[in-house]
């Protein structure tokens, strides 16, 4: 419970509502799938900041291309952020619904 407080006070913070993001349940399942040892909502790890592959992809119909991203890893798309360091692929280790999930996430964090 505390870290869903911590999470949407966070999210808050970042002038976010906790109805346009899910906030709390998929930021633990980012969690637990591995994805925040590399990419965080607002800022660069080794990965680009979430808020920054929305904003890239706002208005594109980009959902399927992030979801076979996401499957298969790969690199090139951020090469400018990650110095060259590809994506994991994240198949069949999460599911494609938890995949899914993710990328819906992600793409809703810059409306």
């Amino acid at each position: 419970m505390k870290n869903l407080l911590v999470s949407l006070a966070l999210l808050t913070g970042l002038g976010m509502t906790s109805s346009a993001v899910f906030a709390g349940d998929e930021l633990e399942l980012a969690k637990r799938s591995g994805c925040l040892a590399c990419h965080a909502i607002d800022k660069k790890i080794v990965g680009p900041a979430w808020q920054d592959v929305s904003k890239r992809y706002k208005g594109q119909d980009a959902k399927a291309q992030l979801i076979k991203k996401v499957k298969t890893g790969g690199k090139g798309n951020w090469t400018e952020v990650t110095k060259g360091v590809p994506m994991p692929p994240y198949s069949p280790r999460v599911t494609d619904e938890n995949i899914e999930k993710l990328v819906d996430f992600v793409l809703a964090l810059e409306k």
